[in-house]
């Protein structure tokens, strides 16, 4: 099984994904003037917007849902894996796929916005809901949700749970060995994805409301926790801060690992952790309540600057600074060898070791509590927008107790992933991962050739600025953007 879901992952992130991440970045940075970085200070007066209603939620919460997905074990086990794998020049290719990724994240959760519809009592979208509405392609769109649907409701739960598992058995012992049906599997391993599970259902089942209101109050909190004891981490190290960016751009061009692996594994862990162009962030884009679309397509931009850009960044620093890595060659040969050799890659083991350096006995522990709250919320993400998803395809398809189906399955996939070895479930979720990367960038490129919707907007929110307006609005209609109904209905009431 680990040979066929290696193959199938490097099929899908072939040099071609790579590349056509990095161009679409690069190419809607251009056509957006560079809105990442033009409208900065927006971003921030945006996302302080308190403004819900009973079918959506607010700009805050739709950052908090959103970054719930994007902050997760890549933040912690993923930067890891770049430098295990890429070497220290793979940070210098995360911050970049970052930088462009922000203008991609604001046209497709744009997108998101201007194509919503109310559904069930609340606001629904994402790439599924645009492609139809803007290509009139259905068979597009249900080849993207039912992807999506694979790739969040069971491939990529395990990686969150995975590395969790792996954290609390570094941090506590893996306790005794238990025979199953999959193998001799650890005490701590068992119990972790019991844990996981029982709390991860009591939320599910409770709706988007209910997970709003969660991430809302964990993410901020984590984030932040994380954030500051990493730069503790640094602070005592911080004589040799500018010898590490030395090293880490040094690097990135002339790359120990080599240059395909270095730029491959810095774009591979940038898209999975900022999820730019992957088209999560356009589901919770969609059910944020705003005047204009392109006020929550900015808010989201700046999510992949919060994820990659400071909580990456913390870890990556902190293991260099450390010197707390290994890197392997192609033929697995270490090219750098300051830990255990055993120390697999693909785990939180590295960030750990950096942690525990500093505070020993603790730094384990730290690593591992703020890995459980990463994960779970990223769970909580994905349970979300594979929900959003089945409700697309359910308009067709309504065979009741589909959704109900979509909650037992991704529970199982959390419990399964947090007993499989690493290598298996990061596997998985790179299949999950490019999957929807290839499905949604060639999306938005072909949207923005017949229309350009999301650049409309964004003109047009900019014109309002110049104005001074009190209250943004939006009119479809004016801008020669079509089907967006929810807008247009809005405009009219």
């Amino acid at each position: 099984m680990q040979d066929a879901v290696n193959f199938l992952s490097g099929l899908i992130w072939s040099p071609a994904l790579v590349f056509l991440c990095l161009g679409a970045g690069l190419f809607f940075s251009i056509v957006t003037r560079f809105a990442q970085v033009r409208h900065f200070k927006e971003m921030w007066r945006l996302l302080l917007s308190n403004e819900e209603s009973k079918q959506g939620i607010s700009s805050f919460q739709a950052l908090t849902v959103s970054l719930s997905g994007r902050v997760g074990t890549g933040n912690i086990a993923g930067v890891a894996a770049a430098i295990g794998f890429g070497g220290p020049g793979a940070i210098f290719w995360m911050w970049l796929v970052a930088f462009l990724g922000a203008a991609t994240s604001y046209i497709e959760c744009t997108l998101g916005q201007i194509y919503k519809e109310e559904q069930d009592g609340q606001y629904r979208g994402g790439p599924a809901y645009y492609i139809e509405k803007a290509t009139g392609h259905k068979w597009y769109a249900a080849i993207f949700a039912i992807a999506t649907v694979i790739s969040c409701g069971m491939l990529l739960p395990g990686v969150q749970s995975n590395s969790m598992g792996n954290a609390v058995e570094i941090a506590f012992g893996s306790g005794e060995m238990i025979s199953t049906g999959f193998g001799d599997l650890s005490f701590a391993k068992i119990i972790t994805g019991s844990i996981v599970v029982l709390l991860l259902g009591f939320i599910i089942f409770g709706g988007v409301k209910r997970i709003a209101h969660v991430t809302q109050v964990v993410v901020p909190f984590m984030a932040l926790g994380y954030i500051i004891t990493a730069c503790i981490v640094i602070g005592l190290h911080i004589q040799e801060l500018p010898g590490i960016f030395q090293l880490i751009l040094a690097d990135a061009f002339s790359p120990m690992a080599g240059i395909g692996a270095v730029i491959g594994w810095g774009v591979k862990r940038g898209v999975y952790s900022n999820e730019a162009g992957q088209g999560m962030g356009p589901h919770s884009a969609a059910a944020a309540e705003v005047d204009h679309p392109a006020q929550q397509g900015l808010v989201q931009a700046f999510s992949v600057y919060v994820d990659t850009l400071f909580v990456c960044t913390a870890t990556a620093l902190m293991i260099l600074i450390t010197g707390s890595y290994n890197v392997h060659g192609a033929d697995d040969q270490l090219l750098v060898n300051n830990l255990n050799a055993t120390l697999a890659a693909n785990s939180p083991a590295y960030t750990q070791a950096a942690m525990e350096s500093i505070f020993p006995s603790v730094g384990n522990l730290v690593v591992a509590v703020a890995l459980f709250f990463f994960s779970f919320t990223t769970i909580l993400a994905y349970y979300y927008i594979a929900e959003t998803n089945m409700a697309y395809l359910q308009r067709y398809l309504k065979i009741p107790s589909l959704l109900f189906l979509l909650k037992l399955v991704l529970m199982a996939a959390t419990f399964y992933g947090a007993i499989r070895t690493a290598n298996l479930a990061w596997g998985l979720g790179d299949i999950g991962v490019g999957l929807m990367a290839w499905l949604n960038i060639i999306a938005i490129i072909f949207i923005f050739l017949s229309a350009k919707p999301a650049v409309k907007a964004l003109k047009d929110y900019e014109a309002q600025q110049k104005e001074g307006v009190d209250k943004f609005s939006f009119s479809p209609q004016k801008l020669g953007i079509s089907n967006a109904k929810f807008w247009e209905k809005k405009e009219k009431e």
